[in-house]
């Protein structure tokens, strides 16, 4: 078993929060040192309370999915003796309303277009198997339906 972390920080500063004119741009830092600029998304929440130069969590999520799966596929491939010089992608994940009537990305649509180098070349048919094996592998694919704990801790004041 393994555990992943991440630290996500959002700061107030002088901005209107109980006029609800405060910015969503936040910090996400991760283990190795990595700082990313995040945001609420602006289908969500208009600029400039939003940032779209920053990731938002659902961009995030699209981007999680097709990155496990590549690492999967790259993997998959090199066992099967395919030389992999090329993997690219264009993922696209759709918010609409789930069966509970909710807002969801409820459609993740991979788009990998890969290239091969070598004499060894898949068939269509392995190529969609290998998609299909790595689908199948991708931790993060198989966690969409994980279950997701709150365990709040209340800070002290700081005024």
């Amino acid at each position: 078993m393994a555990e992943y972390c991440a630290h996500l920080l959002w700061l107030r500063g002088e901005q209107d929060f109980l006029g609800n004119r405060y910015s969503r741009r936040h910090l996400l830092r991760f283990d190795g040192g990595l700082e990313i600029p995040a945001s609420s998304s602006p289908h969500v929440v208009p600029v400039p309370l939003s940032d779209p130069a920053a990731v938002d969590p659902e961009e995030a999520f699209v981007a999680s999915l097709a990155s496990c799966h590549m690492l999967w596929f790259l993997s998959i491939a090199a066992r099967r003796g395919f030389c992999v010089d090329r993997y690219a992608d264009n993922p696209v994940g759709v918010m609409a309303k789930n069966g509970d009537g909710k807002l969801a990305i409820t459609v993740v649509t991979l788009k990998p277009e890969v290239a091969f180098s070598g004499d060894r070349q898949p068939e269509r048919d392995e190529l969609a198997q290998m998609h299909h094996r790595a689908h199948a592998e991708c931790f993060i694919a198989n966690s969409v339906k994980s279950e997701v704990r709150c365990e709040p801790v209340l800070a002290a004041p700081t005024n």
